[in-house]
């Protein structure tokens, strides 16, 4: 039998909605590419406010400016990673952003390979990861207690 693992991972990710289109990253997940938020892990030390704006950079090449915290995700669940059963928490802090500069570019050797502009009418088709769900939601609806409903 294998031993499960508790992993907590903290990170930060932008919400960028411009003319009905939101830009999205690829994540290379461990079972295959899939769209995700533009954002990523937490640094030590680091804030996470500094956090998205690096993360969105390194991703897609904007320069983006942070407008507001929307919220937070907190999601928890089984993932194989490496051959670890991992008992996997995923503590996510969302923010709406908008771009300021910058050009569109992929990031290179990174956990992301490609980012575009998606029509939002074109998300729900889309092979992606439930924390666009999430932050589309809170992009919308603007919980007061800044929490998704139904998306954990």
């Amino acid at each position: 039998m294998t031993e499960i693992i508790r992993k907590l991972r903290v990170a930060a990710y932008a919400v960028i909605v411009d003319d009905d289109r939101i830009l999205l990253s690829r994540w290379l997940g461990p079972e295959r590419p899939r769209w995700i938020l533009p954002g990523g892990g937490i640094d030590h030390g680091e804030d996470p406010y500094d956090a998205v704006i690096r993360e969105v950079f390194e991703e897609t090449g904007y320069r983006a400016e942070v407008q507001r915290l929307l919220g937070i995700q907190s999601a928890r669940g089984p993932l194989n990673l490496d051959g670890d059963d991992l008992d996997y928490h995923r503590l996510r802090v969302l923010y709406e952003a908008k771009v300021v500069g910058g050009e569109l570019t992929f990031e290179v050797g990174g956990s992301t390979d490609r980012a575009a502009w998606v029509p939002l009418a074109d998300v729900p088709a889309l092979d992606h990861v439930e924390s666009v769900d999430a932050g589309l939601e809170l992009y919308r609806n603007r919980p007061a207690n800044g929490r998704p409903t139904g998306l954990g």
